[in-house]
């Protein structure tokens, strides 16, 4: 057995036998079926073991997703809504055989999502690249994490995929008077939690989903301890007396019941009041750029923000190192027109 063409299909066969086993595989090249054939034929090359070895392995790409989630999806923070992520995408796949799937078929997936052929909701809402980076992360984890694991030796087809290069966007924050402004109408709101965790992310730049998910247990004297973060790090920021004094001191959940649910349309609706515009998708995350902003207006250590913020990788946070009153200062010091 060798390499063929089918001139039915336009594609190119590489076929051999490795311990008794044929080996089939489709290209669309017929360098790669070449490569590949001579590859297997190759005495206890990295292809031929992983061969052997490929029939204790999952079969299908759903397979191989579902174990990923099993041994280590399910540990992450998020790690369900990223094994949905991954069924939808092997659905649009096809669910190929695994060791089938190739990096021209991602390269053909993500073109087809960026020009809208592909969708994955009733919007039709074309994604962005950064959303596409997400999906290719995602996936190519699963290959990356199972390989370290021992559950996968068929390599890794997005390894070599570069991400697309997305723009920085701006983080929209709030200014002191369109603080004053929402504290105002949130004060005023019928919703009695709104301006209470309102006021707990501008004061410790908590996600809105652990201030509005706090517990009796997270809450001491003028300490606020966020755990099961997104980082998987707990944090504990100190609070003032005054905001302390706020907080309902109950057992269990410290937001609950009709007002916990509809606390986030109330914020949407108290921005509106206020006449605060914001970016389309910067809403959830603007009090907590707002308390990052100001933190370094005012002068705080870059280093602090970071541990207050609960990032995990410092670049997360120089996004706002630009707001210090010293970044950059040289520029106006150092230029040459300074003497002239």
């Amino acid at each position: 057995m060798a390499v063929r063409k089918d001139e039915s299909r336009g594609k190119w066969l590489a076929e051999a036998y490795v311990n008794g086993k044929r080996i089939r595989k489709w290209f669309d090249a017929r360098a790669e079926a070449n490569r590949f054939y001579n590859q297997l034929k190759i005495e206890n090359s990295p292809l031929a073991q992983a061969v052997v070895v490929r029939r204790e392995q999952p079969q299908k790409l759903s397979e191989l997703c579902q174990l990923w989630y099993e041994l280590h999806g399910k540990s992450l923070s998020g790690g369900a809504a990223r094994y949905d992520k991954l069924k939808w995408m092997c659905k649009v796949f096809g669910d190929p055989y695994a060791r089938d799937f190739t990096t021209s078929d991602f390269a053909e997936y993500r073109a087809k999502r960026l020009n809208g052929e592909i969708v994955n909701d009733s919007s039709g809402i074309v994604p962005k690249e950064s959303q596409v980076n997400r999906e290719q992360a995602i996936l190519r984890a699963v290959f990356s994490e199972l390989e370290r694991l021992g559950k996968w030796s068929g390599g890794n087809p997005l390894a070599k995929i570069r991400a697309f290069k997305v723009k920085e966007k701006n983080l929209a924050f709030l200014r002191s008077d369109e603080i004053d402004r929402l504290l105002d109408v949130c004060d005023k709101s019928r919703n009695k939690y709104l301006s209470i965790i309102v006021r707990i992310c501008l004061a410790t730049g908590a996600r809105w989903g652990e201030a509005q998910d706090l517990t009796s247990s997270q809450l001491i004297p003028y300490k606020i301890t966020y755990a099961g973060t997104k980082s998987g790090k707990n944090r504990t920021i100190p609070i003032s007396q005054e905001l302390y004094d706020l907080i309902p001191k109950t057992s269990g959940k410290i937001f609950a019941g009709t007002y916990y649910k509809a606390c986030h349309r109330a914020f949407k609706l108290a921005l509106k009041e206020a006449d605060i515009t914001l970016p389309m998708g910067q809403a959830t995350h603007v009090l907590r750029h707002t308390f990052a902003s100001h933190f370094m207006m005012n002068g705080g250590n870059i280093l602090v923000l970071r541990d207050i913020l609960g990032h995990s990788d410092i670049k997360m946070t120089m996004r706002y190192a630009h707001f210090a009153p010293a970044h950059l200062e040289q520029a106006i010091t150092l230029n040459p027109l300074v003497n002239r």
